[in-house]
């Protein structure tokens, strides 16, 4: 998530600069073999032209607009993960209590510290790469790779469960699941100690009900690409508009032109160049930030914040242990908070 209350031009240009160097020469060439080849055919009405663009804006309005609460949702899940860890925190350290103070010290951080694994667990299986992911040019994606955040490959649980532990979940098709799995049978063994009464039970089983909930609000997210109708076709539709642009402009400054001094004509028709390529760029950056929205867990410029919402749940949670050696907040990478 960047983080910078106004974005750079160094990272707007690592964005836009094919395009801007594609849309001077694009609108260059017609202009040159409008003036210099006299093909002055090529000029059309900017009446219809108008009416694509409006249908192309109201077009990606929508698109992104869906693509935002795709976003928005996501990072209301993970709000809603932030409050149930401090929940289920508060519910360890309070219910857990048999009298044998080691023990019980043990069940507490295991349960907890187990929970932090998840929270890892969680956020990594999200960062994994789908073929629907979208592929930014070779300069973005160069600040994405050196910031070292994305399609990470290992089970950061490790740092958090019993060997045994980990070894079992290396071998899971879905790590998250099985560590919500393992405290609810913690939970059951507790009962059956009657460590827990069956208030306390339930309470805490309802707890990672809700785990598994949010957990499975963020899967169907993950694995539910952003419908491609919509997806797609803004696309096209954006770039028969900016393709078609130049021709239009043409008849606008011809026309404008005609009512200055004849030696001033091909000046006039020559402004077209800057404001096509002004357009086009407002309309293909449009577009362009609707696909950055689309899949909130990617690890990109816009995404949910998952490895620094990880670590503020891990200190409040080894605080509420007690622990003194915590670790300090994740800081942000050249303005991007990951």
């Amino acid at each position: 998530m960047y983080i910078k209350r106004n974005i750079g031009w160094g990272l707007i240009l690592r964005y836009a600069w094919k395009n801007l160097i594609f849309f001077t020469l694009y609108s260059g060439a017609v202009f040159l073999v409008y003036h210099f080849l006299g093909w002055n055919f090529i000029d059309i009405p900017f009446q219809p032209l108008s009416v694509i663009g409006i249908a192309v804006a109201f077009y990606i309005g929508f698109k992104n607009s869906q693509s935002y609460d795709r976003f928005w949702e996501g990072r209301k899940i993970w709000g809603g993960i932030v409050n149930y860890s401090r929940t289920w925190a508060m519910q360890v350290l309070s219910f857990v209590r048999s009298g044998d103070r080691e023990y019980d010290k043990k069940m507490h951080t295991q349960m907890i510290h187990r929970h932090i694994a998840w929270i890892n667990a969680l956020r990594v299986q999200l960062r994994q790469p789908k073929s629907w992911a979208l592929k930014e040019n070779r300069m973005v994606e160069k600040v994405f790779d050196k910031h070292d955040e994305r399609n990470i490959s290992c089970n950061e649980a490790y740092n958090y469960v019993s060997m045994r532990e980990f070894s079992d979940l290396k071998k899971r098709v879905n790590p998250a699941t099985h560590l919500v799995k393992n405290q609810a049978m913690d939970i059951s063994m507790l009962k059956d100690k009657e460590i827990l009464d069956g208030f306390q039970e339930d309470q805490m089983q309802s707890v990672l009900e809700e785990l598994y909930n949010l957990q499975g609000k963020c899967e169907r997210i993950k694995n539910t690409p952003f419908p491609r109708q919509y997806g797609y076709f803004s696309k096209v539709f954006t770039w028969i508009f900016v393709l078609l642009l130049p021709f239009g402009l043409l008849d606008v400054f011809e026309d404008d032109a005609m009512s200055n001094p004849e030696g001033m004509l091909q000046w006039y028709v020559f402004l077209m160049i800057p404001f096509s390529v002004l357009i086009s760029w407002i309309f293909t950056t449009m577009e362009i930030v609707g696909d950055n929205s689309e899949d909130p867990f990617e690890g990109r410029l816009n995404d949910v914040p998952m490895t620094a919402l990880c670590r503020t749940i891990e200190i409040d949670l080894r605080d509420m242990l007690d622990e003194k050696e915590l670790p300090e907040p994740v800081a942000p990478k050249d303005n991007i908070l990951y």
